[in-house]
């Protein structure tokens, strides 16, 4: 846990606040401006259970917020925003649906590893957050401890979805600084009925 919670800290740190600045001003512009908008949050396989989380939370702040994959999604367009999690930035499903989501004309936001990646060529807003996201091109265990790559103790993607979920729950926080909500406002959003 300590490992993976200074992986964490460590690429907090090297998150563009610029980037993430562009994010947050997309969504709180779409909160005030285009109340009808939606939002379509769009992830595959454990990105998609990060994305999952983040529209809930969406959902509670007062947006209209759908998950790629459910049965209940609306068509988007142009007033809307497309949010695509993505660690390599090639997951197949994933950029498809960016593809689609762009020809719709919506706003293009990606969550990415790679800036390069194809989605991220394709995207409006780019958000980097660091992270490994299936094998590592480094070989050498000595090379990967000075890099600060521990692996084995988080395989295949694991601190791209930690790291990302941690930096989502901080843009639930700072938009709801800057939406003026309380607690108390997300919670009477939130479900009344549950399984």
């Amino acid at each position: 846990m300590f490992d993976i919670a200074e992986f964490i800290i460590r690429s907090a740190q090297m998150i563009k606040h610029e980037q993430v600045e562009k994010m947050v001003d997309a969504l709180v512009d779409m909160y005030h401006n285009k109340k009808n908008g939606k939002i379509l949050v769009m992830g595959a396989g454990r990105s998609g259970l990060v994305g999952r989380a983040f529209a809930m939370r969406l959902l509670h702040l007062g947006y209209n917020a759908y998950v790629l994959g459910d049965t209940i999604v609306p068509a988007i367009g142009e007033k809307d925003i497309a949010i695509a999690i993505s660690g390599s930035g090639r997951t197949k499903l994933i950029l498809t649906a960016a593809e689609a989501a762009k020809e719709a004309k919506a706003v293009l936001i990606t969550i990415t590893s790679y800036a390069d990646s194809p989605i991220a060529k394709i995207s409006d807003i780019v958000v980097e957050v660091p992270g490994r996201t299936k094998y590592s091109v480094n070989e050498d265990y000595f090379a990967r401890q000075i890099l600060g790559i521990t692996e084995p103790l988080a395989p295949l993607g694991t601190l791209f979805e930690d790291t990302t979920q941690v930096f989502l729950d901080g843009v639930v926080a700072e938009l709801m600084v800057k939406l003026g909500k309380k607690e108390e406002d997300l919670r009477q959003i939130h479900a009344n009925i549950e399984l």
